[in-house]
């Protein structure tokens, strides 16, 4: 029997509604709903005349929400989604997770590092649907815009519980052609004489990122920047292209072809990684899951960025 709302809000009429806002049109939330074109168009028309507005522009080519429908249609499609959350935990087990899970990192580690590694993960875990978002910005998980998170500065939010997955070192690369055309520099103040390629604008004034900027400046090197980067893979492509020496994550020394490391005594300070997800997720088997996984990589990549270093140095001292 279907559920029905002590008011005027249909569970079934919400439902339809929820798919013809998504289609655009009666005819094409008829084929999701496998209902006939009438009978969705009439469930529309009744949830309309219950709350007494219009949920939707009709014309030639298709349907609009009017501005009392996307508010509807927001509201409905994020219970829809949490109600699919509540189901996920409640069917789901360790042996057995599934669902989907939506990933965000910054588009550095995402690109270059995660992405790389996920095979191993959704072959292990074929029913769980992994889903990918790059960005620089940190997305809000206690709105759902991501179900985890992968950070690199510890959360502050009550309401999200954190891993603690890591510490990355930070070192300086350059190309070998680059290093081939203008030397190889043995200490800090070699730099007078390098091309650098530093952060620039729009990244947080933390020494995590800024440690080279700062330690030029100490030194009395300041002019020694070529280009300016707010984003840690714009800098990786402007290291492998030549232009000059830049900081960034020991991550791509093992990952980031095409770039050597340099001085490998000259250390930035630890970027700490985080395992971040809401409280409502504690004990999803698909996000324990993906925490697992990344533990396990984690370790993995740092005892394999240790034996790539090494070698680099032997190879160096052999030459």
């Amino acid at each position: 029997m279907p559920i029905r709302s002590h008011g005027r809000l249909d569970w079934d009429k919400l439902r339809v509604f929820h798919a013809v806002a998504d289609a655009g049109s009666f005819t094409h939330a008829s084929e999701t709903l496998n209902l006939s074109q009438s009978a969705v168009s009439r469930q529309i028309s009744a949830l309309e005349d219950a709350l007494g507005v219009s949920l939707f522009h009709r014309h030639a080519r298709g349907l609009i929400l009017t501005e009392q429908g996307d508010l509807l249609y927001k509201t409905v499609h994020d219970v829809f989604a949490k109600l699919n959350n509540v189901e996920n935990l409640l069917t789901e087990t360790k042996e057995n997770a599934e669902g989907v899970l939506r990933v965000t990192t910054t588009v550095a580690f995402g690109s270059v590092w995660l992405t790389s590694r996920l095979k191993e993960f959704v072959h292990t875990y074929p029913d769980i649907k992994v889903t990918l978002r790059l960005d620089d910005q940190e997305l809000d998980l206690a709105m759902r815009e991501a179900d985890v998170a992968i950070r690199f500065n510890e959360p502050t939010q009550p309401d999200l519980i954190q891993r603690h997955i890591g510490s990355l070192r930070s070192n300086l690369y350059a190309s070998p052609e680059y290093l081939k055309e203008r030397g190889v520099p043995t200490s800090i103040d070699d730099l007078r004489h390098h091309d650098v390629v530093l952060f620039g604008e729009g990244v947080a004034p933390t020494n995590t990122v800024h440690w080279l900027a700062e330690m030029l400046a100490s030194r009395g090197i300041n002019n020694r920047a070529v280009l300016h980067v707010n984003n840690i893979y714009g800098i990786y492509r402007a290291v492998k292209a030549g232009i000059g020496i830049g900081p960034l994550p020991e991550y791509f020394v093992q990952e980031g072809r095409g770039i050597m490391q340099v001085m490998p005594e000259l250390e930035g300070p630890p970027l700490e990684a985080y395992f971040v997800y809401p409280e409502e997720l504690r004990n999803s088997a698909r996000v324990m899951a993906f925490r697992d996984f990344l533990i396990r990589e984690v370790g993995l990549s740092r005892s394999q960025v240790t034996v790539v270093a090494q070698t680099g140095e032997n190879q160096r001292a052999a030459g």
